[in-house]
């Protein structure tokens, strides 16, 4: 089976085209501070409107929990959206009531409305299949196609990403086939040498990435909180850090897997140790083995990895020919903490081939430390559904488009 894509649906010209978009970006006092994943839908959105489709967009943002909440109103995204098109976009404040039908309605030929918050309506994320497909027969009621482009959502088998698909004729927007190429790149005879830099706070989050991946790469950096994990398998103390003391075993596990099949796996060789968390903590940069020798002893907190490793790390990503990265190196939203991630950015923008930049907060982080999107061969969209399809899970609303 193959993706069905906007060629598939023939003309649209007249038709009526809801297109799951993922517009989940951050907003700080009504102001969009990233506005990476509204900027991704601009493709499918342009292609359609173009086409002389009448384009209803319906997306989430954070995680109501079924009700309507001011601070989750997608209406800062219809103004950045109508902004970015060049064109008005009219804005609904419910989702399947009288204002989105209204909106609907009053949709011509190569027009676009945004309808508010999905999540705002209990009937898009319940567990309850009856009450979810109730929600997704109001909301294909408002189309005569379906245009899946919200790659963040697509292992998430919900009303407005799996139901609406199965309801209306389909197809998978140009933001999924991009993202689906690049993680296709990533998987199916990766140009090497092939690294992988695995961040974040937990290693419970990127078990199945690394179980998987290990057989695939050349060489697995680990930094973020997920370091001071492996850091305590070796056998070395790491004072107050995180650490997931139930994953020690499964660590090792994979430190041995890696011996067995040739893989490197880079562990730090120093980090940067904190008094506390803050911006304003003391700091002492240490050897990854002498965390608790530093003047904060068993209370000290390892935030960001060490200038040797992030030099050490930026060498090799360099010089690879495929680097997927997700997570971040330290708490990189404190000045103190961010060198590393920022290390690992640079050196992506270095890349002589394929540097991916895995979604979720390492999107966040490239963007906030400065970098533009335009510096690296692809910004995933979806850290969640990107680590998914690297695990090998299927993911449901690719499946329900042919995806197999």
């Amino acid at each position: 089976m193959t993706l069905r894509t906007l060629d598939t649906l023939g003309s649209l010209a007249g038709k009526r085209v809801i297109v799951r978009c993922d517009l989940n970006v951050p907003v700080k006092d009504g102001v969009i501070t990233d506005d990476g994943r509204v900027r991704a839908s601009l493709p499918t959105l342009n292609r359609l409107l173009a086409a002389g489709a009448r384009v209803v967009v319906v997306s989430h943002l954070g995680r109501p929990d079924g009700t309507p909440e001011a601070k989750y109103s997608l209406e800062p995204v219809a103004g950045r959206l109508s902004e970015l098109l060049g064109k008005p976009v009219a804005f609904a404040h419910d989702t399947v009531g009288q204002e989105a039908s209204e909106a609907v309605a009053g949709l011509g030929d190569g027009e676009i409305a945004l309808l508010e918050n999905l999540r705002f309506n209990p009937g898009e994320t319940s567990k309850d299949e009856s009450e979810r497909r109730g929600f997704a027969e109001q909301l294909a009621a408002f189309g005569d196609a379906f245009v899946s482009d919200g790659f963040g959502v697509v292992h998430r088998k919900q009303a407005s990403v799996y139901d609406l698909a199965e309801l209306l004729p389909s197809a998978a927007g140009l933001l999924i086939e991009t993202e689906l190429d690049v993680l296709d790149k990533l998987t199916e005879n990766p140009e090497r040498p092939y690294t992988v830099v695995l961040g974040g706070s937990k290693v419970s989050d990127k078990l199945g990435v690394i179980g998987h991946l290990l057989p695939r790469v050349n060489t697995l950096l680990i930094g973020g909180g997920m370091l001071f994990t492996f850091l305590k398998a070796q056998g070395h103390e790491v004072g107050s850090s995180l650490l997931e003391e139930d994953q020690l075993d499964t660590v090792r596990g994979y430190l041995a897997k890696a011996d067995e099949l040739g893989v490197t796996i880079v562990l730090p060789t120093d980090v940067v140790v904190a008094s506390m968390f803050g911006a304003d903590a003391e700091i002492e940069v240490t050897a990854a083995d002498s965390i608790e020798k530093t003047a904060f002893g068993a209370a000290g907190l390892g935030l960001d990895i060490g200038p040797d490793t992030a030099k050490a790390f930026a060498e090799i990503i360099a010089s690879s020919k495929t680097v997927f990265w997700n997570g971040p190196m330290g708490v990189f939203e404190l000045e103190p903490f961010a060198a590393g991630t920022k290390a690992v950015a640079q050196a992506l923008t270095e890349v002589d081939g394929l540097g991916v930049v895995g979604g979720g907060d390492s999107a966040a982080a490239v963007r906030a430390l400065g970098f533009t999107d335009d510096q690296f061969g692809h910004i995933s969209t979806g850290g969640g559904a990107s680590l998914e399809f690297l695990e090998g899970k299927r993911l449901p609303g690719l499946e329900v488009l042919g995806w197999s």
